[in-house]
C-alpha cells in the first residue's frame, strides 16, 4: 500500500499557541510588527478560558472598559485583529514543535497540520483546555461518533435520541439548546442524565429546564453511570445505578458528555523548554524562553512578580512581540504610535494610509 502523502507545510511568520484573550492579543501586536500568524488552540473556537468558563460572567480590570463578560472580550479582540487576517486551526492541539537547521520551527498539531513560522509565541495558559472525559470501559471506542464532548453548531439531530450527561451550566445548556432547536435540528428524545436530581445552573437556566420538562420536551434520568450496552457494534446505553441502587439502562443513539474542560500542559512540557513548577521561565524583556525564537505569554509563565491577570498578560504580548520583531531583524526596531504612524494606520486600515 502506497503510504498517504505528508500534509502539505505552511509557511508564516510567527504560530501562536492559544486563542484566549492573551493569545489574541498577542496576534495584534504581532500584527503591528508587520507579522503574519497563524494561530492553534485545542477549543473549536477562540476565546480559550476566558469565553468557556466566564462567557456570561462580568470582568471588571479591563482597561477602559469598564464592564464586560469574557465573551464581549473575547469579541472586541477578534475584531481588533481583524485587519491581520491571521489563520485559525481550531479545534486542534500543538502536539510536537522542531527546531530547523535552516532557522525556524516546525509546528505539528492533532489534526495533521504542519506549520514552518519563523518564530513561536505560547499562550497556552494553564495548558489546552480539553474536555472532561466520561471514563466507562469500552466508551472511547466510540468517540467522534457516538460520544461527543461538543455538537457543531447547526448540528442536524432529527430523529435521534440524544443523552446529555452532566450537571453543571455546560451540561443544562446544552440539554436546553438541543430540546429548543429548529425542528430539523431538534432530536426526537433529549435526555439530561445526572448522578442526583440536582443542578448547578444559574437560576434562569434551572427555570427554564423545569419548564421543558414540565412540558415533556427534556426527560431527565437519574443515576450512576457505571457502565455501557453495546448491541451490533453500536452503543445502545448507558448503565445507570440509581440512588436507590437499581439498575437501569438508559437508551441513546447520541451521548453527549459535558463535564466541563480541564487544563493539560501536554506536549508543551516536552519540547525542551525551561520550566519551573511546570511553568516557563521567561525573560521579562522580551518574554523569550530558554529557546531562542520561542517566546511565553500569560498564566503559561513564570517570573518575579508574575500575576495572571488578563492586563498583564496584555504587557507581556506587546514586549513579546517587540521581542520577536528585533530578533528576527537583527537590530534594535524604532519605537512607533498608532495615534501618529502613518505604517500603523495603515496596516490596521485607519487613517489616510487605510483608506
Amino acid at each position: 500500500m502506497t503510504p498517504a502523502p505528508a500534509p502539505a507545510l505552511l509557511r508564516t511568520d510567527a504560530v501562536v499557541i492559544g486563542a484566549g484573550p492573551v493569545g489574541l492579543f498577542q496576534v495584534f501586536q504581532l500584527g503591528l510588527q508587520g507579522l503574519a500568524c497563524h494561530v492553534i488552540d485545542a477549543l473549536p473556537r477562540a476565546g480559550g478560558q476566558c469565553a468557556e468558563l466566564y462567557g456570561d460572567k462580568p470582568i471588571y480590570d479591563i482597561p477602559g472598559i469598564a464592564v464586560c463578560t469574557g465573551q464581549e472580550l473575547t469579541e472586541r479582540l477578534l475584531a481588533q485583529i481583524r485587519p491581520f487576517a491571521p489563520h485559525w486551526h481550531l479545534g486542534q492541539q500543538a502536539t510536537a514543535l522542531e527546531p530547523q537547521a535552516g532557522g525556524g520551527f516546525l509546528v505539528h498539531t492533532s489534526q495533521g497540520t504542519r506549520l514552518h513560522a519563523r518564530a513561536v509565541f505560547i499562550a497556552a495558559g494553564v495548558g489546552a483546555f480539553l474536555p472532561r472525559a466520561l471514563k466507562l470501559e469500552g466508551l472511547a471506542t466510540y468517540e467522534g461518533t457516538q460520544l461527543r464532548y461538543q455538537l457543531d453548531a447547526g448540528e442536524a439531530l432529527a430523529g435521534q435520541h440524544l443523552l446529555v450527561h452532566g450537571g453543571g451550566e455546560a451540561a443544562v445548556a446544552s440539554a436546553i439548546a438541543c430540546a429548543t432547536a429548529p425542528e430539523p435540528l431538534r432530536p426526537a428524545r433529549t435526555t439530561l442524565q445526572h448522578r442526583r436530581d440536582v443542578f448547578d445552573a444559574p437560576p434562569d437556566m434551572l427555570a427554564q429546564l423545569h419548564a421543558l420538562r414540565a412540558a415533556g420536551r427534556i426527560e431527565v434520568a437519574i443515576g450512576m453511570a457505571g457502565g455501557i450496552v453495546e448491541t451490533q457494534g453500536r452503543l445502545a446505553a448507558l448503565e445507570l445505578t440509581t440512588p436507590e441502587g437499581s439498575t437501569l439502562r438508559q437508551p441513546l443513539d447520541l451521548l453527549l458528555v459535558r463535564l466541563g474542560l480541564v487544563p493539560r500542559l501536554g506536549p508543551i512540557a516536552d519540547w525542551g523548554l525551561l520550566l519551573e513548577r511546570k511553568q516557563l521561565v521567561v525573560d521579562t524583556a522580551t518574554f523569550a524562553t530558554s529557546v531562542p525564537g520561542i517566546h511565553a505569554v500569560g498564566d503559561a509563565i513564570t517570573y518575579p512578580g508574575k500575576r495572571k491577570l488578563i492586563l498583564s498578560g496584555f504587557h507581556e504580548a506587546t514586549l513579546a512581540a517587540f521581542g520577536a520583531a528585533e530578533w528576527l531583524a537583527g537590530r534594535k526596531l524604532p519605537l512607533e504610535y498608532t495615534t501618529s504612524s502613518e505604517r500603523l494606520q495603515g496596516l490596521l486600515g485607519v487613517g489616510k494610509s487605510g483608506s
